[in-house]
């Protein structure tokens, strides 16, 4: 893997093409290395996705969420508890997640 000097984002390989050498280029900034020789590839390294954790689970808003009237979209109760995170920028308005209190089925209202 490498990396570019300028900006620190990893370079993409690109194979020669219709007598250009093969480069490594920069997809953020103009910056490219040009390879006169051959380039082996000596070992791959496949990248392990990493385990999506939640933001809050199901305990979490059992102690920090406040109780509301909601329609749950799976058993249709209508008592629900909610709380609310602000996951995108600070302009737009916070996203309200619901945990519906007879089935405890969780889901979010933007």
């Amino acid at each position: 893997m490498e990396f570019c000097p300028t900006c620190g984002n990893m370079l993409q390989y690109e194979l020669p093409h219709m007598g250009r050498s093969s480069r490594f280029y920069c997809r953020t900034c103009p910056y490219v290395c040009h390879l006169e020789s051959k380039v082996k590839i000596k070992r791959r390294q496949h990248l392990v996705k990493k385990e999506i954790e939640p933001v809050f689970n199901k305990e979490d808003m059992k102690i920090g969420g406040s109780e509301t009237d909601a329609t749950c979209p799976s058993c249709s109760h209508g008592r629900a508890l909610f709380t609310q995170v602000q996951i995108r920028s600070a302009d737009e308005p916070a996203t309200t997640f619901y945990q519906c209190l007879k089935c405890e089925k969780m889901w979010r209202e933007d």
